[in-house]
């Protein structure tokens, strides 16, 4: 008797621990990427490639065309798709010069930037003489950051950035995911 009900306890306990490991994973869905302002700046390319069922990424590269650039905010909206796609936790704009000066000045950001910056060249303070790029960024590097770091709830969820220099929206940059 007491070797049954062990073995129920050990059952249970095993189904727990699995369905605590279970994880969310982040599927890429698109990317759209669009200058307001082509005489500033205008995309290179913008595509999210698929290389088989499971393994995509993304990549972009943007052109500044009027350097160097000594003034540049970030606004960054995180939506989530709810019968049409609804602001979901943040919306905040960042002061980009002054972030990559200091990091930890603004833990969302750098939550958000964690997840890209090994596959960009924005990683130092302004002035940007060059153009700005970001290669091959998959699923899988996403990942650790939208099931451990931060979990957020199975959805489907869009980044919405918009690019400002000098006090004017110059580009729109939207990531639409799912987490499943």
């Amino acid at each position: 008797m007491m070797c049954q009900k062990l073995k129920l306890v050990i059952r249970f306990l095993l189904t727990m621990h699995l369905i605590s490991e279970s994880i969310s994973l982040v599927e890429l869905k698109n990317i759209k990427c669009e200058s307001l302002d082509e005489e500033f700046s205008t995309f290179d390319y913008c595509y999210l490639k698929s290389v088989n069922r499971s393994y995509k990424y993304f990549s972009l590269r943007v052109k500044l065309l009027k350097l160097p650039v000594t003034n540049a905010k970030v606004n960054g909206a995180l939506y989530q798709r709810l019968n049409g796609y609804k602001p979901f936790l943040y919306n905040i704009t960042v002061d980009a010069c002054k972030f990559f000066k200091n990091q930890k000045s603004n833990p969302i950001a750098s939550y958000f930037y964690d997840a890209f910056k090994g596959y960009s060249n924005l990683n130092h303070s302004c002035p940007y003489n060059h153009d700005l790029v970001l290669d091959k960024l998959t699923a899988e590097s996403l990942n650790h950051h939208f099931t451990k770091i931060l979990p957020f709830p199975q959805a489907e969820y869009m980044v919405h950035m918009n690019w400002i220099a000098y006090n004017i929206n110059r580009a729109v940059f939207k990531i639409y995911f799912a987490l499943t």
